[in-house]
């Protein structure tokens, strides 16, 4: 087990812009405050959405499409670093209008409305390859 402790150094909320990419906004906040390591959490709904499934037999992504509104029932995920860029590792779970539920790894999604809170750490998390699951996971 990889752990360590951490020391937030601020918590922010932020109201995501509508038509834009839903990771790219919380990597964009990250950014702004300056969070080399962060969680987060968010709700809201988006007009479309990429998911990713990791296959981990074959170790790879396998893309879901949905070009339709979801409901952002929950949303989780931290930022690390990767490569020397914030990374935004994003899991979703989004409802239809049935109330039908999709979930996964978010790749991307269109906006509708978001909110977000995020907690940031004082110490950097970096993401590497680990060649046991070909994911590029904490040092």
């Amino acid at each position: 087990m990889n752990y360590r402790a951490v020391e937030p150094t601020g918590e922010y909320v932020a109201r995501l812009e509508t038509g834009a990419e839903w990771r790219s906004e919380i990597e964009s906040l990250a950014a702004e405050v300056e969070a080399d390591a962060a969680w987060f959490t968010g709700l809201g709904a988006v007009s479309d959405a990429e998911l990713w499934f990791y296959d981990q037999d074959g170790l790879e992504y396998a893309p879901v499409e949905f070009d339709e509104p979801l409901e952002v029932a929950s949303c989780v995920g931290n930022v690390a670093l990767l490569d020397g860029e914030r990374f935004a590792h994003t899991h979703v779970v989004c409802s239809r209008p049935d109330g039908e539920a999709v979930a996964g790894h978010l790749n991307e999604a269109t906006v509708f409305a978001g909110e977000i809170h995020m907690r940031a750490f004082e110490d950097p998390l970096e993401r590497a390859h680990d060649e046991t699951t070909d994911l590029d996971l904490w040092l």
